[in-house]
């Protein structure tokens, strides 16, 4: 990616952030505990994204919002959120809905620190209830700019 995109891109994330900052308030304060199989790390999920076994690659779902999705998001990952409101929280599980349970499925937020997110919570939560029994939550500890983007790790832009 040329320096001017990267630089688009970072403009859009930390506006959106800076839009979103006050999103965050009602965060949930305890911090959740997922086990090692309930978590996937940015150069792990990168690697499952590249099997040439399109078949073993993870179906990836941004919970976050969307301004942030329309900046910068994991290749191929659909949108659906976010889930700290009504309508995302439906609006998640109705994109869910037609999966198998079984399916290889990674969520994951990235507005803010993992333990201040309003949206990754109630995303694995959501999923979780359904049933799913591969699902994972992509570790994004500062945010989605702070851990991918400013990492040089494939982005795509644009909406859904």
């Amino acid at each position: 990616m040329r320096k001017a995109q990267r630089t688009a891109v970072m403009a859009i994330l930390l506006g959106g952030v800076l839009a979103l900052g006050s999103v965050t308030v009602g965060a949930q304060k305890s911090a959740q505990r997922w086990t090692t199989a309930e978590t996937v790390m940015p150069d792990a999920l990168v690697k499952e994204l590249k099997n040439p076994d399109r078949t073993a690659r993870p179906v990836v779902v941004c919970a976050g919002f969307q301004v942030l999705y329309r900046g910068a998001h994991v290749p191929g990952a659909a949108f659906a959120g976010p889930p700290s409101r009504p309508q995302g929280l439906a609006a998640l599980k109705a994109w869910a809905a037609p999966l198998p349970r079984t399916t290889n499925l990674v969520v994951y937020c990235g507005c803010c620190p993992m333990t201040k997110c309003p949206n990754i919570r109630p995303a694995f939560a959501a999923l979780h209830a359904m049933g799913f029994t591969r699902l994972r939550v992509l570790v994004l500890p500062r945010s989605f700019a702070k851990d991918w983007v400013y990492r040089h790790l494939p982005i795509a832009r644009g909406t859904m």
